[in-house]
């Protein structure tokens, strides 16, 4: 243990190296780690540490790479707020891909998108590297809710709104979809909620039904709602209540 480089501990604490912290986070292999904390490119808790064998308890340790600030997280879960324009692809094929709205460290920690927003839909997309927070947030089983704000081309009128809930036959669909809840906002404007995650399901129902999609945002998924100040393409870190209320509804 180097004195100086660490704080008293409980005895469940581990410590790690700061080099094998900095590969955790993203910001590459254990070699190219060395070198920066050796070139003075790394502070821990606001004080430049040049040994890369230093050790830490990294739960919540505060550093900071080339004056950017960062903390460990063990797993990475953080929202984007998407813009029009952008595919939900590491391989996007006719425009931009929303990896790249992310810092480079978040793409070497490889997370991935939680499910997908069409190239033309906005609003709230979530992030993470942790496979079971992925799957357990997209399962049809689990049935978790994402809301969207559905802007039509035409008025929209009772009946539109009673098949919505009731539940559109869909082409190469077994039975009809229904939404969990379909409110009128104004004379176009719908929110519309969800529990599956069809191919252009909105955009389809809303066809079904006798209308048509000019416009389409997701607002919220499970009880967790698009912050109004956070821009498009900005993207933040998910706190301890972000996942919380994931998992209440709406």
């Amino acid at each position: 243990m180097r004195i100086g480089y660490h704080c008293r501990l409980s005895r469940t604490q581990t410590l790690m190296q700061l080099d094998r912290i900095l590969h955790s986070q993203g910001f590459g292999t254990r070699k190219a780690c060395r070198a920066l904390v050796r070139h003075g490119r790394v502070s821990v808790n606001g004080a430049v540490c040049a040994d890369p064998f230093a050790e830490f308890a990294p739960e919540g340790l505060a550093f900071a790479v080339d004056g950017e600030a960062w903390t460990y997280r063990e797993r990475a879960y953080l929202m984007l707020h998407k813009p029009a324009g952008y595919e939900c692809s590491r391989a996007p094929k006719h425009h931009p891909g929303i990896f790249e709205l992310l810092p480079e460290p978040l793409l070497n920690r490889d997370v991935q998108t939680v499910g997908r927003l069409d190239e033309d839909t906005t609003g709230l997309l979530l992030l993470s590297d942790d496979g079971q927070f992925i799957h357990k947030l997209i399962s049809p089983r689990h049935k978790t809710p994402k809301v969207y704000e559905v802007t039509a081309k035409h008025p929209v009128d009772d009946t539109q709104i009673a098949a919505l809930t009731k539940g559109v036959q869909l082409h190469d669909e077994p039975a009809p979809l229904a939404a969990a809840a379909c409110e009128r906002v104004s004379e176009r404007v719908l929110r519309l909620t969800l529990t599956e995650g069809k191919y252009h399901q909105v955009k389809r129902m809303v066809a079904a039904a006798g209308n048509r999609v000019e416009a389409l945002k997701r607002i919220a998924v499970g009880g967790l709602a698009l912050p109004e100040d956070l821009p498009e393409g900005e993207w933040r870190w998910l706190d301890a209540a972000d996942l919380a209320r994931l998992w209440t509804p709406a």
